[in-house]
């Protein structure tokens, strides 16, 4: 069963259209944008503003936490994050479309993939006239907290911050999406499944706001398949139901990290009749984000811009005003 579903993923580009008719979106003239990633001469760009996922000591932590350290060259965070922060990139007023989007950069939680898979993302996501929001989210797991527990606590956090923000940041409330990379794509999996039970105690009035996801985009996603099933399924902690929002799948064949993560995720979705599409590329690889070229695994960008459109999540929406 297994191989069969793989082999058959391996041949051709998977793009599936929408399972749900109830849910299909309106077909009125949405257009992705011409720009759809960046190129090597666009300058660096630096965020809108950054603020803190917590407002003091995170949920479990100690105080005097080892530090974390920046590979400059690569834009790597190793080390001890112990300081969660949200980078949040802001598109040009004439192209603001109201919609944002999380990134969860990846890094097998031991260090953070900060460029192709976080801030390159959030600039790019910018240009199509979407909020970008780097979560820069804590590692290494915490001793006497569960695998990821402190990750996907700030994940959760980062949810409820942005659609708190909705007003201020000219957001709408209901087009806020979620993008994670390998370990950030297990992040994104799991906040998608798991937003009915938030895994920390709220600490402050934006813990109000719902940290469910309207859509999720899940790029080379690690630790979703159940590695020691006899049939496709994916882990316990991924729990997908008709409530898990809309999600857009993408992994390379040769992807080291295991094509079954998504392949398997989007069976998931596809038995829960959640709207769900799906592109399995010959080669590519693992690891590499958001970058320019010709290899068809790097027009995922474009591929997304369009699943967006389609969605109507470019569709502007009136806004909540300002208190």
């Amino acid at each position: 069963m297994k191989s069969s579903i793989l082999m058959m993923a391996a041949c051709v580009l998977v793009s599936v259209p929408a399972l749900a008719a109830d849910n299909a979106p309106q077909k009125a003239a949405q257009k992705s944008p011409e720009k759809t990633y960046p190129t090597p001469s666009d300058p660096v760009v630096p965020p809108t503003l950054t603020l803190n996922v917590w407002p003091g000591l995170p949920p479990g932590d100690k105080p005097n936490m080892p530090p974390e350290e920046w590979r400059r060259s690569s834009n790597t965070v190793t080390g001890t994050v112990s300081i969660p922060t949200l980078a949040v990139y802001r598109p040009a007023k004439e192209k603001d479309t109201g919609a944002a989007v999380l990134v969860c950069p990846g890094g097998g939680f031991f260090q953070l993939s900060m460029g192709h898979e976080g801030a390159d993302v959030a600039v790019w996501l910018s240009s199509i006239g979407v909020t970008g929001v780097v979560l820069k989210y804590r590692i290494p797991d915490r001793e006497g907290m569960a695998r990821h527990l402190a990750s996907l606590q700030d994940t959760q956090r980062a949810m409820s911050i942005i659609r708190s923000k909705a007003a201020e940041w000219n957001i709408d409330p209901k087009r806020i999406g979620v993008l994670g990379f390998s370990a950030g794509g297990q992040l994104a999996a799991d906040v998608e499944t798991n937003f009915d039970k938030r895994t920390y105690d709220p600490v402050d009035e934006m813990d109000k706001a719902d940290t469910r996801p309207d859509f999720a985009v899940l790029i080379y996603p690690g630790g979703i398949a159940q590695r020691d099933s006899a049939t496709p399924a994916v882990t316990p902690d991924v729990h997908v139901s008709k409530d898990t929002p809309q999600t857009f799948l993408s992994i390379s064949n040769d992807d080291r990290g295991g094509s079954e993560n998504a392949v398997y995720m989007y069976l998931a979705l596809k038995k829960a009749g959640v709207p769900a599409e799906l592109h399995v590329y010959g080669e590519g690889g693992h690891g590499y984000g958001i970058r320019p070229g010709k290899a068809p695994h790097a027009s995922w960008p474009a591929r997304v811009a369009d699943w967006m459109a389609e969605r109507g999540l470019f569709k502007p929406a009136e806004m909540p005003s300002a208190k």
